[in-house]
């Protein structure tokens, strides 16, 4: 009878270790389960942190990139191929809209866009009124160089020298034909590098 009691006790006090155990065991399982989701979500948390940073540092880029294509012609002063000073600010302020193409005389692909674009010239002044200045950027060494050039290919523009690349650097261009469009209200609305046959068609477009 002793023997009984002591072996049921003994099973009694096993079954009661064996129940902690369990609670133990699980609640040590809970305990890193909400570790690791802590962690998971910490983790979620410092990956959205950096998408977010991400996107929003392009959207800032992009939105200064709008900006700077918008802003106002700089303060910069030009002689043209007859001598007269022209203050470039004030090209946009006529109410209509205004070309600005940089072009040097070796440049051959500045050739073929600016007899391209004399064709067309006429008919975009006729609907728009459009003035369109080109700017040499050719060394001031080379200069004499310009007003035979255009005078020999019957040129309507407007022709300015840049021999220190004044404007050139004002209006961060870095190669050339650089052509820019400025709207009636002085914003520029078109920015474009380099010269492709029917480049002049997509001009057309910005001038209304």
């Amino acid at each position: 009878m002793k023997m009984r009691l002591f072996f049921a006790f003994r099973v009694q006090r096993y079954n009661k270790k064996s129940k902690y155990a369990n609670k133990n065991t699980i609640l040590r399982e809970k305990t890193l389960a909400r570790l690791h989701i802590s962690k998971k979500s910490s983790t979620f948390v410092a990956e959205f942190r950096t998408c977010v940073m991400k996107r929003f540092g392009i959207s800032l880029l992009l939105a200064l990139c709008v900006l700077s294509c918008l802003a106002a012609l700089p303060e910069v002063t030009l002689r043209d191929i007859n001598g007269k000073n022209v203050n470039i600010a004030t090209l946009s302020q006529s109410g209509k809209p205004v070309i600005i193409s940089f072009f040097a005389t070796w440049c051959k692909p500045c050739m073929r866009e600016l007899k391209a674009i004399q064709e067309l010239y006429p008919d975009w002044q006729d609907e728009t009124g459009v003035e369109m200045y080109i700017v040499s950027i050719d060394q001031a060494q080379d200069s004499h160089k310009v007003a035979p050039l255009v005078n020999g290919n019957g040129w309507e523009y407007h022709v300015l020298l840049d021999p220190n690349g004044t404007l050139k650097r004002a209006m961060n261009v870095q190669n050339i034909p650089h052509l820019f469009v400025i709207n009636s209200k002085g914003k520029t609305v078109y920015n474009h590098v380099g010269y492709n046959t029917g480049d002049e068609e997509e001009i057309r477009k910005y001038l209304k």
